[in-house]
């Protein structure tokens, strides 16, 4: 088994890492802020064989410095998020000294170190906001973020590519869109809310748009094959479930898995996107009636791949009553 140090430990994300790697039998280093914080299910009998090492907040100069030598791989997944509303001074500042000068310096460290592969969670903003139904991203398109998550997400990757010609480090970076499992955060858990509440949804006419996902579990399942695999070597990969859903069958799917009976309303998507654009939201009608989609094929096939959970199975995973 291999020794794989993990960022963001206490994350989302990172938790699960650290939870499978420890199931699959492989020796983890958890690179936290502090020693403390609860990063894995308590009740995994190997959660205390993990070693949490201080790696710094990731507005430390030194990020990483901590890394030991003997690890053979990283899976950075701590990041400074995406944020509806950031009220920062200078975002793109601020999500530069997290997401690509934190990064740099990690890959350095892990670099001087002899660590052999670093797996970087990007995100799919790096290749844009929107896409046509029916024509995904695909990996080799042009990049073009839209804000400056996604920009410090882009810089980041080329910051990586840099590295690795100039140290033999291997990088693999994963570009996921909206990441969802239990307990997760941000648009999805908004509609769930709304699900609950009861209330009339007026998405029911929306049903021409597509949408890709990622359940934690098939992007952790994916971090973990790229450590490993002699495919992922210094490659760029997409992450998604396989299969896209429009924004009424999403909500529908979810509804299901709540054990909720929701009401739907067919307001069309243009007078969303009317209404929306009156209050000053535009962008919360674009998530909602327009499409993103990813082409996860060259990862099925370079990776030999298939994601562990179809959508329906994820989406019950994480909205199934406790």
């Amino acid at each position: 088994m291999s020794t794989i140090a993990v960022t963001g430990g206490t994350g989302f994300v990172g938790r699960v890492v650290i939870g499978k790697l420890l199931d699959a039998g492989h020796d983890v280093i958890s690179l936290g802020r502090s020693a403390n914080g609860q990063i894995v299910d308590r009740a995994n009998p190997r959660a205390s064989a993990v070693r949490h090492l201080v790696a710094g907040d990731l507005n430390s100069p030194d990020y990483g410095a901590i890394i030991p030598a003997g690890v053979t791989a990283v899976i950075h997944a701590a990041a400074r998020v995406h944020v509806m509303r950031d009220d920062a001074a200078d975002p793109l500042t601020d999500f530069r000294r997290a997401n690509v000068d934190a990064t740099l310096s990690l890959a350095r460290h892990a670099a001087r170190r002899g660590v052999e592969r670093f797996v970087y969670i990007s995100s799919i903003k790096v290749n844009g906001e929107r896409t046509e139904p029916g024509r995904p991203f695909h990996r080799d398109d042009v990049p073009a973020p839209h804000d400056a998550y996604g920009v410090s997400k882009l810089e980041a990757e080329i910051a990586l590519r840099t590295l690795s010609e100039e140290t033999g480090l291997s990088v693999t970076i994963i570009r996921p869109p909206l990441v969802y499992g239990p307990g997760a955060k941000g648009n999805l858990a908004l509609l769930a809310r709304l699900i609950k509440s009861g209330l009339p949804i007026p998405l029911g006419g929306v049903t021409d748009n597509r949408r890709s996902l990622v359940s934690v579990e098939n992007l952790v399942d994916l971090a973990i094959r790229c450590t490993m695999h002699s495919g992922a070597i210094n490659q760029t990969f997409l992450a998604g479930d396989g299969d896209d859903l429009s924004t009424s069958a999403l909500m529908r799917l979810m509804a299901q898995a709540m054990g909720r009976k929701a009401r739907f309303v067919a307001v069309p998507p243009s007078a969303i996107r009317l209404l929306a654009r009156c209050v000053g939201r535009p962008g919360i009608a674009e998530r909602l009636c327009g499409s993103l989609q990813v082409d996860i094929a060259p990862t099925r096939q370079r990776l030999d791949w298939t994601p562990p959970l179809s959508v329906r199975a994820g989406l019950a995973a994480a909205f199934s009553p406790a």
